[in-house]
């Protein structure tokens, strides 16, 4: 399914259709889902029109005509228990729990990620977490780029999550992050506040554009190298891609991060198959105690590697 295509509610769904034609391509607007889909429910037996079962996906269909679907479960949605290679867990106790989630792994699963999740992995470590909202993002309370590492807090009741979710909505939350970024920003210490949008002309990409949403980012170069500099960042506001795009934009794109324009021979030399980005350090106050937690996540092995080669601690091969 493209980014404009969804997968409709699961259970029966009754639809007048509104224009005549293919049945699969018909429906298949009305639902605002891919045709694929609906070929296959019809083939399943699912698609009745006219109280009459839909034989093929091309049987032809009148406007105004009835249509009833039995849509199943989406199963890419479901969560599996499943055991991570690099997951960990940073603090636990009875209401919360923060994660080191690995690059790879997605927060939570959606229409079309095959891929791990915290989720997934949480519930093969046999943890109970908070079922508010839909039941494949339990717990969830913010969201790490698939492509980026680190601590992540996920709430394991609903007290906790209601507690986490008011503090990343009035932004009470210390998010820091350790990125490598191409060059030396200058001045080494400042605010990025620029509004940023979906990309006009790339579907899956972000960028600063007039009308976007108010993004603040605030960074303080901790190391320069030369070819690369080290940044500490923290974000006041948690856009998609929010210091990729930022940084991006002031022509310091982090090192590794080819989507937004790094130097593909830089990343290459310093073994980089993802951007080097990693949420460092998470600071909160506890929903239920009212303790104020920090937590750190070490760099991992791939983001070590590339900081100390390009320190020069190291040769690379």
């Amino acid at each position: 399914m493209t980014a404009a295509e969804t997968y409709p509610e699961p259970g029966l769904r009754e639809v007048v259709l509104g224009e005549a034609g293919r049945i699969d391509a018909v429906l298949a607007r009305a639902l605002a889902t891919s045709r694929s889909l609906v070929s296959r429910w019809i083939e399943e037996g699912r698609v009745r029109c006219e109280d009459q079962p839909v034989g093929r996906a091309s049987a032809k269909v009148a406007a105004g005509a009835r249509v009833v679907v039995d849509i199943p479960v989406d199963e890419s949605v479901l969560v599996r228990p499943e055991v991570v290679d690099g997951f960990g867990i940073l603090y636990d106790d009875d209401d919360l729990v923060v994660v080191d989630k690995p690059v790879g792994v997605a927060a939570h699963p959606s229409p079309g990620w095959r891929g791990s999740t915290v989720v997934g992995a949480l519930a093969g470590a046999g943890y109970r977490i908070s079922t508010s909202g839909a039941q494949e993002r339990a717990g969830i309370v913010h969201r790490l780029d698939v492509g980026t590492s680190g601590a992540m807090v996920v709430a394991k009741t609903e007290r906790a999550y209601t507690g986490l979710k008011a503090a990343f909505k009035e932004r009470t939350v210390d998010k820091v992050y350790h990125a490598l970024v191409q060059g030396l920003p200058d001045p080494l210490t400042g605010t990025i506040a620029a509004p940023i949008g979906r990309h006009p002309g790339h579907e899956w990409k972000f960028a600063v554009i007039e009308g976007g949403r108010d993004s603040v980012t605030h960074y303080e170069v901790i190391e320069a190298f030369g070819p690369a500099s080290l940044l500490e960042i923290h974000l006041e506001t948690g856009r998609t891609h929010q210091i990729r795009v930022h940084f991006s934009a002031l022509k310091h794109p982090c090192a590794g991060d080819l989507m937004y324009g790094a130097d593909p021979a830089l990343a290459a030399e310093l073994g980089l198959t993802r951007q080097w980005l990693h949420a460092h350090r998470l600071g909160f106050e506890h929903p239920v105690t009212g303790e104020r937690i920090s937590v750190t996540s070490p760099y991992p092995q791939d983001l070590e590697y590339a900081l100390r080669h390009v320190r020069g601690d190291v040769p690379l091969g």
